[in-house]
């Protein structure tokens, strides 16, 4: 053949069934907070309602729904509607004094995953946190830190979906088994890029009847109520340092999640990021940034040092087009693939997508029998999470392995905005050359917000 492929109808249709599976359990499933729960489901406490809440929210669906929190009153509204007698709060904090919950679901803005995550965490909950797992670098190794040392009592996982599919799992299987020998550079692209961000701090507006604004600033600093800041989710907030991390943070999760699973890669050696000049407050419209990696143990294709490269926006997908193409030749079109990461190794080019692979050069794979499968298939993403909770499991995207992913992406933009090249200390969680990109593995949070 004269590639391997795993068609996107296959992968389309497998998401369809966990989704409508989640559908089939339907509202019947939910009992109100003053039912007595049963001891085969959780009591779940929902943080955020709206925008991935409400998928997030459709993913548990078999579980106790027992606490919904929002400060948004819209989304309570809906909430009441949907789900009567169930408890409500507009502050998080409040709802993890409550007991009798077993786990949670953080759907917010990017800056309250962390606070919420080690509160939860700290109150030996089980905790499902949306991706990005942290807003800062510091707060990626203290949620892994966090977890570590709970790990027996919870069970923890990042929104991370396409972790799950079995097309991720074929081209983790295809890169381990040696297909295309040693692997020494990981490609990872997305073509989203970031709207420009035209005023820095917005005009007062009046604030809507029971939104609790202060709320939702939480650990931000202090703005006039302005709905710009909020409506539209994350493509709008997400472009703001202070609320988000751009398109790497966000879509990095998904994409390089792929690479650090199949080279089981864990603390970089160095990153440096190209782009358009750092701004104060808007994340870039592009980036091109490549992090070092040393060679693994465990695996003889892991036997390499390996380079990660990722690229968005216009100018980012310029660039990784004009690199790969030539190396895959004529096997695909890398203009077509909006997001995806190519593998290089000695032996070839592996391309791969949350639906599909593309193995190049063309002829030299025509006759490539894959390996038998060695990941068993997912029981579901939010199954998972769920199964580990009950049983004492650990997810496949736990806090330890994704809190390291995302410490990782982080620095990317940790780079970007210092403008030069970072040595990284992983055990010391520094810069050696850099004290101005040290300065940004953090940032200060507002009274009553802090991480302890």
């Amino acid at each position: 053949m004269a590639k391997n492929t795993t068609s996107r109808r296959v992968f389309l249709q497998s998401t369809a069934t966990i989704t409508a599976a989640a559908a089939a359990l339907g509202p019947s499933l939910y009992v109100s907070a003053a039912e007595t729960p049963s001891k085969e489901k959780l009591n779940i406490g929902i943080i955020g309602a709206g925008g991935r809440g409400g998928a997030n929210l459709s993913g548990v669906a078999g579980e106790n729904i027992y606490a919904f929190c929002d400060t948004n009153p819209d989304a309570i509204e809906k909430a009441r509607d949907f789900i009567p007698g169930t408890k409500i709060f507009t502050d998080w904090r409040d709802l993890l004094q409550e007991s009798a919950i077993d786990a949670v679901v953080i759907s917010t803005a990017d800056h309250h995953h962390t606070p919420a995550a080690l509160a939860a965490m700290r109150a030996g909950k089980h905790v499902y946190c949306e991706k990005p797992l942290a807003h800062t670098v510091q707060e990626a190794r203290l949620m892994q830190e966090v977890y570590l040392a709970n790990k027996d009592k919870i069970a923890t996982q990042m929104g991370t979906q396409i972790h799950a599919t079995n097309n991720y799992r074929r081209a983790v299987e295809l890169i381990q088994s040696g297909a295309i020998g040693p692997v020494t550079e990981a490609h990872v692209w997305c073509s989203r890029t970031i709207n420009p961000v035209e005023t820095a701090v917005l005009a007062q507006e009046t604030t809507p009847a029971g939104f609790d604004w202060d709320v939702w600033l939480g650990p931000a600093a202090m703005r006039p109520y302005n709905t710009q800041y909020w409506k539209g989710g994350n493509l709008n907030w997400n472009r703001r340092w202070e609320f988000g991390n751009g398109v790497l943070g966000d879509m990095g999760s998904h994409l390089i999640d792929l690479p650090y699973w199949a080279l089981g890669l864990h603390r970089p050696t160095s990153v440096v990021s190209e782009g358009p000049a750092a701004d104060e407050i808007a994340c870039p419209p592009w980036q091109q940034v490549a992090w070092e990696h040393p060679a693994r143990a465990g695996n003889p294709n892991w036997a390499a040092p390996t380079k990660v490269v990722w690229y968005h926006g216009p100018e980012g997908m310029q660039r990784r087009s004009d690199y790969l193409q030539p190396l895959v030749g004529d096997a695909t079109k890398i203009n077509d693939w909006s997001i995806g990461v190519a593998f290089i190794g000695p032996q070839g080019v592996l391309v791969a997508d949350y639906g599909k692979v593309v193995l190049a050069p063309a002829d030299k794979f025509q006759d490539f029998q894959p390996p038998a499968p060695t990941i068993a298939p997912s029981l579901g993403h939010y199954q998972e999470w769920i199964q580990a909770a009950k049983t004492g499991g650990e997810t496949l995207c736990n806090f330890a392995y994704s809190g390291a992913l995302i410490e990782h992406n982080l620095l990317g933009n940790v780079a970007h905005r210092a403008g030069e090249k970072l040595e990284w200390d992983a055990a010391q969680l520094r810069a050696t050359n850099s004290p101005s990109a040290n300065a940004l593995l953090t940032k200060e949070y507002r009274n009553g917000w802090g991480l302890s």
